[in-house]
C-alpha cells in the first residue's frame, strides 16, 4: 500500500466518511455528558488515552518487537474509539450516549496525541530518519479526515433531521463496507509477508485487546459505576478506529507494513465484539428470568 490513489485518495476519502456518519449520530449534547457523567468519562478518557498505550508499549517491550511492527502497535494504541464502538454498545445493552460522548471526546485529544506518541515510538523502536509525522501538518491532516465530517455530519443532523434519521443505516452500512475494503486492501498488500507479520504481531494485539476489555472493566466496577456504563467503557476502550489507523500508517507515514498490525488489531477486536455482544445477550435474559422468578 505505498504511496498511490489507493492510499492518497481513496483510504483518506473512506476515513471522511466514516467519520461523517459518526457525526450523523452526535449532538452537542453529547460533549456536555462530561459534566453528567464526571467518572465515567474521565474513566472512560483514562482506559483510552493512557491505558491503551501502556499495555501497548509495555506488550511490545515484554515481545521484544521492535521496528515496523513495534511502531505499528503502538498506533493502533494511540487510536480513538472508532464509531463502531457505539454499535457494538448498542446490541451490547450498554450506555450508548456515554459511548458516544466517549467517542467525541477521544477523537478530539488524539487529534493531538496521535503525532506526539507516534513520533515518540519511532525514535523509541529505531524507525527515526526513515519516517516521521511533522506535528503540525499532521494535526492538520487528521482533522481534516475526522473532525471536520464529523462536524458537518453533526450540522446536517441539526439541519435536516428527518433525512439524516433516514440516511442513518445506509451511511453505517457503508461504513462497514469502506471498512471492510479499507483492510481487505491492507492484507492484500502485504500478502507475501502477511503470515510473517501475523506470527509477530498477533500474540501481542490479542493479549492488547483482551487485557484492554478487562483492565477496563475491572477499573469500572472497583469505581462502582453502574452496569451499562461498565459496559460501555469496556467496549469504547477495546474497539478503536482501525480505518484511522491505517491511515496514518499507510498514508501518513507511507509504510503499509505499519498498518498490519492494526488490522490484525481490528479483526481480533471485532471476534471479541461479537462475543461480548453474544454474552451480554445471555446475561440479559438471565436477569429477565430471574426477575419475573
Amino acid at each position: 500500500m505505498e504511496s498511490n490513489l489507493i492510499t492518497a485518495v481513496f483510504l483518506p476519502i473512506a476515513l471522511a466518511f466514516i467519520m461523517l456518519g459518526m457525526g450523523l449520530s452526535l449532538s452537542t449534547s453529547d460533549f456536555k455528558n462530561i459534566f453528567t457523567y464526571p467518572r465515567a468519562m474521565v474513566l472512560g478518557l483514562f482506559c483510552q488515552l493512557v491505558l491503551l498505550p501502556v499495555l501497548g508499549f509495555s506488550l511490545v517491550l515484554s515481545f521484544g518487537l521492535e521496528g515496523t511492527m513495534a511502531v505499528g502497535i503502538m498506533i493502533i494504541a494511540c487510536c480513538p474509539g472508532g464509531p463502531t464502538s457505539n454499535l457494538i454498545t448498542h446490541l451490547s445493552k450498554g450506555d450508548t450516549a456515554l459511548s458516544i460522548s466517549l467517542t467525541a471526546m477521544s477523537s478530539i485529544i488524539t487529534v493531538f496525541t496521535i503525532p506526539l506518541l507516534v513520533n515518540l515510538s519511532i525514535t523509541y523502536f529505531g524507525e527515526a530518519g526513515s519516517v516521521s509525522l511533522p506535528f503540525i501538518p499532521s494535526v492538520l491532516r487528521i482533522t481534516g479526515v475526522t473532525l471536520v465530517p464529523v462536524a458537518i455530519g453533526m450540522w446536517l443532523k441539526n439541519r435536516f433531521p428527518s433525512l439524516t434519521q433516514k440516511a442513518d443505516r445506509p451511511v453505517r452500512v457503508a461504513s462497514i463496507v469502506f471498512f471492510v475494503l479499507v483492510v481487505g486492501g491492507a492484507i492484500l498488500n502485504e500478502k507475501d509477508q502477511i503470515r510473517e507479520f501475523f506470527a509477530q504481531a498477533g500474540p501481542v494485539t490479542l493479549l492488547l485487546n483482551i487485557l484492554t476489555f478487562g483492565l477496563s472493566l475491572l477499573l469500572a466496577r472497583l469505581l462502582a459505576l453502574p452496569p451499562r456504563q461498565q459496559v460501555a467503557i469496556s467496549i469504547e476502550s477495546g474497539i478503536q478506529n482501525g480505518t484511522l489507523g491505517i491511515m496514518i500508517a499507510a498514508t501518513l507515514l507511507q509504510n503499509s507494513a505499519m498498518a498490519i498490525p492494526v488490522v490484525i488489531y481490528s479483526l481480533i477486536m471485532f471476534m471479541a465484539s461479537i462475543l461480548i455482544v453474544f454474552l451480554s445477550g445471555s446475561m440479559n435474559k438471565d436477569r429477565l428470568v430471574q426477575a419475573k422468578g
